[in-house]
């Protein structure tokens, strides 16, 4: 079983660790996409890693914890993606319009992550029986989108609304535009981003 408890003094993971940890849930990605995430079993996401199960009971403490892991990860992988092309940008319009385009090339070029993303969220579920991830597990994405929002009110750019309800309106407008695509993958992703972007740089002005 993984150890839980790392004595005072003990360094974290090694490179080796963190390497294997990477490949287990890039398995775990590329089952769930496949096979939907009733399915992905450990065994299967180990046979599809060329590992045994217990390696990955090694890493985490159960089908959960790994989920939870593949959730972090994508969402930083994400934020990361977004962050470096909004950098050398200064107008909240074009913010807007960056994080938008943004997220879709990384979703465009990583169509399991998505696609694995959706099964986590719609199935994982507490030792309760609740949704692991409600809508409530939005906030730190509502606040973010916030900021862009706030920005482009304080500088004269947008007009005066709750910046609360636009962030909601624009998250859930993406995560639509995604879960239509998946559905239909012959859908214009890249077009449907930027009349949206159109959309929701007019609905602020």
């Amino acid at each position: 079983m993984r150890p839980e408890n790392k004595p005072i003094g003990q360094k974290g993971r090694s490179f080796i660790e963190e390497a294997r940890r990477a490949q287990i849930i890039a398995a775990a990605i590329e089952v769930i996409a496949e096979h939907g995430f009733t399915h992905a079993s450990l065994a299967r996401i180990a046979q599809h890693a060329g590992i045994s199960k217990g390696v990955i009971s090694y890493h985490f403490a159960g089908k959960n914890e790994l989920m939870e892991e593949v959730v972090t990860r994508v969402y930083s992988e994400i934020v990361e993606h977004v962050v470096a092309r909004m950098d050398d940008v200064s107008t909240a319009a074009g913010l807007l319009r960056t994080q938008i385009l943004s997220v879709t090339a990384y979703m465009r070029a990583n169509r399991a992550h998505l696609i694995a993303l959706g099964q986590i969220v719609n199935h994982l579920r507490t030792d309760d029986g609740e949704p692991r991830y409600g809508i409530n597990g939005n906030e730190e994405i509502y606040r973010s989108l916030e900021e862009i929002y706030r920005l482009g009110q304080e500088n004269g750019e947008f007009r005066q609304f709750d910046v609360r309800v636009m962030a909601i309106t624009h998250s859930s407008a993406l995560d639509n535009m995604f879960a239509y695509w998946v559905a239909n993958p012959g859908h214009d992703l890249d077009a449907h981003a930027r009349e949206l972007a159109d959309l929701l740089e007019r609905a602020c002005t």
